[in-house]
């Protein structure tokens, strides 16, 4: 399956979630083997007129659920996807709107969670993603690992 029907499907999953769609998530894209979304600060600021500080974890979380969810879809592979554990830095106020991106982390294969998947029908990934400031640097990051659980064929009959 094609980057771009992944992308699509990733819309529409995202569409159907109500706390995502208030918080007006859109797919951006992918790139360089990050996936990229981005969100408005109206619709995610604080009351001191900064990014959210659950928006900017709940962006980059699903960030790397979509990007776990888009390798799957890629590779014709139904499972289910969660984050297991994640950890999360906030480094500076963020005044403007939210761009978070993720990908795998260091050390980590998409052939091998893969693999590890068809034989055990579970598997899992470490993922990094981090939320831009606009004048260069980083807003809040997020070392993550996700789960897939192999969605178990129908019986038959």
């Amino acid at each position: 399956m094609g980057e771009e029907t992944a992308l699509h499907s990733l819309r529409r999953e995202y569409a159907a979630m109500p706390p995502v769609a208030a918080m007006q998530v859109r797919v951006e894209g992918m790139e360089g083997g990050r996936l990229r979304l981005s969100a408005p600060l109206a619709a995610n600021v604080n009351d001191k007129g900064t990014a959210f500080g659950g928006s900017l974890v709940s962006l980059m979380t699903l960030a790397g659920w979509g990007l776990v969810a888009m390798r799957l879809e890629r590779a014709g592979v139904a499972a289910e996807v969660y984050v297991a554990d994640s950890q999360v830095r906030y480094l500076a106020p963020l005044r403007s709107d939210l761009h978070a991106s993720a990908a795998l982390d260091e050390g980590q294969s998409w052939d091998e969670f893969l693999r590890t998947l068809a034989q055990r029908g579970r598997a899992r990934v470490q993922l990094r993603a981090e939320v831009a400031l606009p004048e260069g640097g980083v807003a809040a990051t997020l070392s993550g690992r996700f789960v897939a659980l192999a969605k178990e064929a129908p019986a038959p009959g």
